[in-house]
């Protein structure tokens, strides 16, 4: 008579029954909840300060754009509002000689007549294009002696005449879009020199 033979063998451990294994055993590991909280409390401050530091990045690279934008656009427009600069400072000794031919042009004859027309008349087409292109003529006779628009060639006591006051005008200065293109050369005013020793000064010979 035959009897039943009980399995003698282990049962095979699976991937899921180990992980199941573990997870037992980690449920009985007591959990520690103020280091868990102290180390995300640590990462959510290190996030926070990697997107603060990210953002101040991106605020300082957008600033500079902005400035790069700005300088290459006040650039741009220098080079259209002075791009005739050289070309107008070329034109200024043509215009020069013109009016010193006009100032030295006297009688009354025929051919003086005409040549006195003719020079005004191209003297004003000249004062006609550069009021076009804004080109502003500096002619500051009477006026105070600016040293950011005029040169002074000599300084000269004038009777009547304020000290550091424009007397005489060599020659025009002038201006392009506000931009000094050429000082105008002056003859300024000074005041008239005191004695050294107002005390030894000449007296009026006294009455007898």
């Amino acid at each position: 008579m035959s009897t039943k033979q009980e399995s003698t063998e282990a049962p095979i451990e699976t991937e899921d029954n180990q992980d199941i294994k573990e997870a037992e055993l980690s449920l009985t590991e007591p959990l520690n909840h103020e280091a868990l909280i102290e180390e995300l409390t640590n990462e959510l401050a290190a996030a926070e300060q990697k997107a603060q530091d990210n953002w101040d990045r991106a605020l300082r690279v957008q600033a500079e754009m902005e400035n790069l934008k700005r300088r290459t656009q006040k650039d741009l427009e220098d080079t259209h509002k002075y791009a005739l600069t050289g070309f107008a400072k070329d034109l200024l000794p043509v215009l020069d000689s013109l009016e010193l031919g006009l100032q030295a042009a006297t009688g009354e004859s025929e051919e003086v007549n005409k040549f006195r027309e003719g020079s005004e008349l191209t003297i004003k087409q000249f004062e006609t294009v550069f009021t076009k292109y804004n080109v502003v003529t500096i002619n500051p006779m009477g006026e105070a002696f600016n040293a950011e628009q005029h040169q002074a060639v000599v300084m000269q006591e004038v009777e009547n005449a304020a000290p550091n006051t424009v007397v005489s005008v060599f020659q025009k200065g002038y201006m392009l879009n506000g931009r000094l293109l050429r000082p105008a050369m002056v003859v300024v005013a000074k005041a008239p020199e005191q004695p050294s020793n107002p005390e030894t000064a000449k007296k009026p010979p006294e009455d007898k």
